[in-house]
């Protein structure tokens, strides 16, 4: 039916791991497509060691005009185009590069640019994220096929790595399988202040999980989320105890590692969704955020929260007081680390 198909991939990690499942769907759909998964720079890493597209196409409209993303599509000679991204922009661009068929949810506007404008139904909104990607699979193989096949019992949310990706890894960290068991901390959020539990929270916390020798601590995140885990470092009782690894690892590898870690405690922000695709024990710490609508998926996820009444806010910036996460203890957070330890 379609021998070339794109599909626009989301811009954050934590988004884009909620399409895990709807891109193993479309494999399923159309075992015999090349598929062309069209993402930015920061998030391509994710797929390196997936066999969930053939090719990547790196487009990022911060450093590229539009004109010079038409021109990549249109390159590519696509049949089709699934946009999960649900940005007016994403559909321009499929227009402006003429692929045939343009499949999307009907959002911002942008329905006279699909050739299949699918609608966001009010049950769809209210389900969990990655829900939402299944049920644009779902409508569209209706419209195909008469039918369904989309499979809402189980998804498949795994994101495996490649023994090559360990090597990089170990290349880094030679020492790191003899450091005894790893808990990796995440203080940051990519975008969102909010998100952010205080720095000397997560301080207290490491240094309870300092008392225990056999456990090594990894402060993880992203370049720009060096001076806080810097900080975070220095105000434990202990910093010896903890590596900051910010800004040391790609992407690839920092998969690698969370993988190999017996726990990872994370804000709100992508480390947990890769966590949790590597179904590893996990606690992320959820303030001003809703749970229901999107958190990591997976058995061995557990949330931990403040129940505030101005909470979920959905607010990038406090304008008060930050209760719903300055309100979180250590204790309760480390407890909670504790038993996603007992499970490794």
């Amino acid at each position: 039916m379609f021998h070339r198909l794109l599909v626009r991939g989301v811009n954050w990690i934590g988004d884009t791991m909620m399409t895990l499942p709807a891109l193993r769907e479309l494999r399923r759909i159309f075992p015999g497509a090349r598929l062309t998964l069209m993402v930015r720079p920061w998030v391509a890493d994710l797929f390196t060691d997936t066999p969930l597209a053939d090719d990547l196409l790196l487009y990022d409209r911060c450093r590229e005009s539009f004109l010079s993303g038409v021109a990549k599509l249109r390159a590519g000679g696509f049949d089709a185009a699934l946009l999960f991204q649900n940005a007016f922009e994403a559909a321009a661009l499929a227009f402006a590069a003429r692929i045939p068929r343009r499949i999307g949810f009907a959002t911002e506007g942008r329905r006279f640019l699909l050739t299949d404008a699918l609608p966001v139904t009010p049950a769809t909104r209210r389900k969990h994220q990655l829900y939402y990607y299944l049920d644009l699979l779902a409508q569209w193989e209706t419209r195909l096929t008469g039918q369904t096949q989309v499979n809402y019992e189980a998804p498949d949310y795994r994101l495996p790595v490649a023994p090559t990706a360990y090597a990089a890894l170990a290349a880094k960290l030679p020492h790191l399988e003899r450091s005894g068991r790893s808990v990796a901390i995440v203080p940051g959020a990519a975008n969102s202040r909010a998100k952010q539990w205080p720095a000397t929270s997560f301080a207290a916390l490491l240094d309870r999980l300092a008392d225990q020798d056999d456990l090594h601590l990894w402060l993880i995140g992203a370049p720009q989320e060096r001076p806080l885990c810097d900080a975070v470092r220095r105000a434990m009782r202990r910093p010896e105890r903890a590596t900051v690894l910010a800004g040391e690892l790609s992407l690839r590898e920092s998969v690698a590692l969370l993988s190999r870690c017996a726990a990872v405690v994370s804000n709100d922000t992508g480390p947990a969704y890769v966590a949790a695709a590597l179904e590893r024990p996990l606690v992320t710490i959820f303030g001003p955020t809703d749970p229901n609508q999107i958190s990591p998926f997976s058995p061995t996820a557990r949330i931990v929260r403040k129940l505030v009444p101005c909470a979920p806010c959905q607010l990038k910036d406090c304008p008060i007081d930050h209760r719903c996460l300055t309100e979180l203890t250590p204790e309760t957070v480390y407890q909670a680390t504790l038993t996603a330890l007992a499970l490794a």
